[in-house]
């Protein structure tokens, strides 16, 4: 039985071959950044995080933004755009939708949240059981002192209230 060669491949040679998908990713990947960088030129005051070239299909440009916000900004600038994408991209592309996709940045807001959350957990460590107490008993106190002039039912039931934040 003969032995496989196990000669490394090139990698850029790989990726030269016009066949394949590896082949397709790499192009349709820099064909997004460059698309990209056009809209970038355009509207340099759109933050990076608010929106993305999502994909591309024949002559139409698929741009997701994160609210309806920055996609009436993109809406206003929408014939500039599309003059630059005639222009650089020699009239492959002749629309552009925009759409809103909260949904595609969800993520990363979380990622900001718990990044946060983990900040404030580090700088001030709370001691949960003696500021409960604490408030307990004000709340307790506070409920009394409505009761006072409250009417018979309603006094029964902040009194039980206050026993019940005492307790705890």
């Amino acid at each position: 039985m003969a032995r496989k060669s196990k000669k490394p491949i090139n990698m850029s040679a790989l990726l030269q071959t016009t066949t394949g998908t590896l082949a397709h990713i790499q192009t349709k990947t820099n064909s997004l950044t460059i698309l990209a960088d056009i809209v970038r030129q355009i509207c340099p005051d759109l933050p990076v995080d608010a929106w993305h070239i999502a994909n591309y299909h024949q002559d139409t440009l698929i741009i997701e933004v994160k609210s309806p916000v920055w996609g009436q900004r993109l809406q206003f600038e929408r014939n500039n755009i599309c003059n630059a994408l005639k222009t650089n991209t020699e009239g492959n592309f002749h629309q552009i939708e925009i759409k809103v996709n909260p949904q595609g940045f969800r993520q990363q807001r979380h990622e900001v949240t718990e990044k946060i959350r983990a900040e404030l957990e580090q700088s001030a460590p709370v001691t949960t059981e003696q500021t409960n107490t604490v408030v307990n008993e004000k709340t307790a106190k506070q409920f009394l002192a409505i009761a006072k002039n409250a009417p018979k039912g309603l006094k029964e039931k902040l009194e039980k209230l206050a026993r019940v934040a005492g307790k705890r």
